[in-house]
């Protein structure tokens, strides 16, 4: 068996690279999604912190239940995906909640579902706009990270893996960021 490696090889800022380092074991992947969005990094964190309402920006989830803690590192949630993929509910523990940095991370801890030993983390980061730039209609821009590391499942291939999670990985940003925009526009209430 081949020893764990550190997965690094993420394209993304150096000043972000260390919280989305993983270890890869064996028969494991990893990858790293990056979007921006036209919004503050607090519009954006008051939606992506919520770990008991993951389905108000993650559109594959039809309902979401915490089983075991009150929102802190440690709580357990369960989530029901909608029909049609290939998994129908996962059990997921908060593992990281940094209000300060603005750092989130979950793993997979059971459920039916095809993604075993998921984890995943969640960094946001402000960025002013340039100055005179009219392509922004906010005074900040968030850009947002999203890491894992999965076991690649019996019968699919790395590369496969990769396409199957980071779709649903730039779906749900794609999501957060038209959510977190209307929130940004007052279209939205926290």
């Amino acid at each position: 068996m081949a020893p764990a490696m550190r997965c690094t090889g993420h394209a993304v800022p150096v000043v972000v690279a260390r919280q989305h380092e993983h270890f890869v074991g064996p028969n494991q992947c990893c990858s790293a999604v990056v979007r921006s969005i036209d919004a503050p990094v607090e519009s954006v964190w008051s939606v992506v912190r919520r770990f008991d309402q993951p389905q108000t920006y993650k559109h594959f989830i039809r309902s979401c239940d915490v089983i075991d803690g009150d929102g802190d590192v440690g709580t357990v949630r369960e989530i029901h995906v909608v029909s049609g993929l290939p998994a129908t509910s996962s059990q997921e523990r908060l593992e990281i909640l940094d209000e300060e940095q603005h750092v989130i991370s979950f793993s997979v801890v059971g459920g039916e579902h095809r993604l075993k030993n998921y984890r995943s983390v969640t960094t946001l980061h402000a960025v002013a706009p340039p100055p005179n730039d009219l392509h922004y209609s906010s005074e900040e821009q968030t850009i947002v990270v999203e890491s894992y590391v999965v076991d690649v499942p019996a019968g699919n291939t790395t590369d496969e893996t990769h396409v199957f999670v980071d779709t649903i990985v730039r779906c749900n940003l794609q999501s957060l960021a038209r959510t977190a925009e209307d929130l940004a526009k007052g279209v939205l209430s926290a």
